[in-house]
């Protein structure tokens, strides 16, 4: 939360979007109704050669040269109170890459759930409208049925837990150089099963409660 500055025109959106996101992650876990968080991230891929052959008589040393092959996408869902997480790397972000990554979400995380109430940033591309231009209407409209959308407020996007988790497979998994989507996906999906067999969850404790005292500012003067 450091650093960021909630312009006062927009306060009284930012902590109604910000408690209703808090009063999701208090309730208790519901198999029919589980709670998602997603978040998405870009990778670059950094090829890393030696350079530089060394000379007669010259000390050793180690020099490197990089070589840039472009960006990845990086598409990540937990579900806090389970433990699981799924991650999924892409060429793009488009609306169509996010569309099926929501549909993999649907049908292989949750098969069975009435509602997944998934939470995410309020990006352009996190929109329904992506799986009409994606797939046919009826699996569209399947879908857009299969989700209940929760948006972080604008300037909030701490309170997406999908962004720790993204911060621990940076940590753990991408923070090296990697030269090619196929490396990114084998290191991802060993990271993914091992956090997964750990059932690894995140222990949220941040509520309204809190928010009230700490977030003071935010909230509107009411006068009385």
């Amino acid at each position: 939360m450091k650093g960021w500055v909630i312009p006062p025109e927009q306060s009284s959106e930012f902590v109604a979007n910000m408690e209703h996101v808090l009063d999701i992650y208090k309730l208790p876990y519901d198999e029919e109704y589980p709670v998602v968080c997603m978040d998405e991230s870009p990778k670059q891929l950094i090829e890393e050669v030696a350079s530089t052959p060394l000379k007669q008589g010259q000390e050793a040393r180690v020099d490197y040269e990089y070589i840039r092959h472009g960006m990845v996408n990086v598409f990540i869902a937990n579900e806090p109170l389970r433990g699981e997480r799924m991650v999924e790397i892409t060429q793009q972000k488009t609306k169509k890459d996010w569309a099926k990554f929501m549909k993999r979400i649907a049908d292989q995380m949750h098969p069975q759930a009435k509602k997944i109430r998934l939470i995410m940033d309020n990006f352009k591309t996190h929109d329904a409208s992506a799986f009409y231009e994606t797939f046919v209407p009826e699996e569209a409209k399947r879908l857009r049925d299969r989700f209940e959308f929760v948006f972080t407020p604008k300037h909030g996007s701490w309170l997406n837990m999908a962004e720790i988790e993204l911060h621990v497979l940076n940590g753990q998994c991408l923070n090296r150089h990697i030269a090619t989507m196929e490396e990114i996906k084998s290191e991802v999906e060993a990271w993914q099963n091992h956090r997964n067999n750990k059932t690894s969850k995140i222990n949220w404790q941040f509520t309204n409660d809190q928010a009230r005292i700490k977030l003071k500012k935010l909230y509107p003067s009411i006068l009385t």
